[in-house]
């Protein structure tokens, strides 16, 4: 029976990729920070709860010391904070969305790669915001960025050990975070929709995971465009919204 762990399954895409997974018949760890809130997502699904606290790396690897070899492990966890006030740069704020998104990823790397099996999967939730600057995600976005380099040099260096990776890009996802935002988001799918995508991909063996097709083909052909041209796109897009 084939192993997969996912973070970040207490709510949104976690918590509907453990119940996919676990109804196709996988063993599921299923990993978050808050225990009572874990357990009370999971409940009635045959799972294996796991907490810890993705920015403490002692307790990471204290909490999986014991971890059976999986076939794939899923870092789903992460947060989003914007800056607001450009002029009084959050600091703090940005430091905080960088610990847990990016920092916080690399110490589920390092406890994690020992349990992944020869043959196995690391797959790493990015988002398609990395594609083009975005108002207010310095933060956010810069934790993205970050996370894609990161992905795609595992992708080389660990691939003489026989595991792959796949860098997983959604776009807008009906998740308790993104109902959060007050403003509009194209091409938006709920999270059968995100897990699908990323189950299917990851079983093809993708390298990249990018979803929805629309939003995504739209993204890359902005990304095209001259940086100078794409900033006052954006400006004007901000002077619109206000």
């Amino acid at each position: 029976m084939k192993r997969v762990l996912i973070t970040g399954a207490s709510s949104g895409m976690g918590l509907q990729l453990a119940k996919d997974y676990a109804a196709e018949g996988w063993q599921v760890v299923a990993c978050g920070r808050d225990h009572e809130k874990l357990q009370l997502a999971l409940s009635g699904i045959s799972v294996e709860a796991c907490v810890f606290d993705m920015q403490d790396a002692d307790e990471i690897k204290q909490a999986v010391a014991q971890l059976a070899p999986c076939d794939l492990v899923i870092l789903n966890a992460g947060n989003c904070e914007y800056i607001e006030d450009v002029l009084n740069f959050d600091a703090a704020r940005f430091a905080r969305v960088i610990n847990v998104n990016l920092i916080g990823t690399a110490n589920c790397v390092a406890a994690l790669i020992p349990h992944i099996k020869s043959g196995g999967r690391l797959a790493v939730v990015s988002s398609s915001v990395s594609f083009l600057p975005l108002t207010r995600s310095e933060a956010y976005g810069a934790s993205k960025a970050g996370l894609d380099y990161l992905v795609r040099t595992l992708a080389i260096d660990l691939a003489p050990h026989n595991i792959a990776v796949s860098l997983i890009r959604p776009g807008f996802v009906d998740t308790p975070l993104t109902q959060k935002n007050d403003f509009a988001m194209p091409g938006q799918v709920n999270t059968d929709y995100a897990s699908r995508a990323i189950r299917r991909g990851l079983a093809k063996g993708q390298s990249e995971i990018s979803f929805p097709f629309g939003l995504i083909t739209v993204l890359r052909l902005l990304s095209w465009l001259p940086q100078g041209l794409w900033r006052r796109l954006a400006q004007r897009m901000v002077r619109t919204e206000s």
